[in-house]
């Protein structure tokens, strides 16, 4: 009795019987299928929605003061992907550099390569004196602005006929106008071509025709026809 006593409790308890071991296994492997298949189901529906959600058409109301360059810098952090826009939205914009205030443009995902711009960006320089844009209309880069110029220049152009397909189609003859991203002029200079080409610093934004002629023709005798010919279709 005294060797009864001193068993230890492991040695007293019996293991359970194997076949009793191998139930209790089985059962449980259908209990855990089932949780891993309700698991992949909850996952698999929510990449579905958040592909659905990432998939749905973006939409950007149009303020005053807005342009399609300074949309596309706030939604792609980038303003020369302006023509995203502009493509996607072709059915309601005729002219790429006149948005209205209201329209509710599309904005899809950004492309891997945008876009080219349109060979014409606004209408020619005589529609814009007799029917100037709407006041809430605005200006896309590397076009002119929609107000009309009271008096278009029609004089002669470096280049000939390329410069003034240039003048019509970046300001349509407004020696002045200054665009919202500061192209300046017949030409729509950038401040850095300007100077690039001869201008002076001191007269940008308020620079005569005849100098205006004089830096585009700078720019045309080195080379610089590809500062225009590639927005512009001339």
């Amino acid at each position: 009795m005294a060797a009864a006593a001193c068993l230890a409790p492991s040695a007293m308890a019996d293991p359970l019987p194997a076949h009793v071991a191998a139930q209790s296994a089985a059962a449980a492997q259908p209990s855990m299928a089932r949780d891993l298949a309700s698991y992949a189901a909850v996952s698999s529906a929510q990449a579905a929605a958040h592909r659905a959600a990432s998939a749905q058409a973006v939409k950007y109301t149009v303020r005053p003061g807005d342009s399609l360059s300074a949309i596309a810098g706030r939604v792609y952090h980038n303003p020369d992907a302006w023509p995203v826009l502009y493509w996607a939205n072709h059915s309601q914009i005729r002219w790429a550099n006149i948005i209205n205030a209201g329209q509710v443009l599309k904005v899809p995902a950004k492309p891997a390569k945008i876009p080219n711009a349109p060979g014409l960006l606004g209408p020619a320089a005589s529609a814009l004196v007799t029917a100037p844009a709407p006041a809430e209309a605005t200006a896309v880069t590397p076009a002119y602005a929609t107000a009309a110029p009271a008096a278009a220049y029609s004089g002669g152009t470096p280049g000939g006929s390329f410069g003034q397909c240039v003048v019509a189609r970046e300001s349509g003859g407004n020696s002045q106008v200054m665009n919202s991203s500061g192209h300046y002029g017949l030409y729509q200079f950038s401040e850095s071509t300007w100077v690039a080409y001869g201008g002076s610093a001191g007269s940008f934004g308020s620079a005569s025709v005849a100098e205006q002629n004089q830096v585009f023709a700078n720019a045309l005798a080195q080379g610089g026809q590809s500062n225009w010919s590639a927005y512009d279709g001339c």
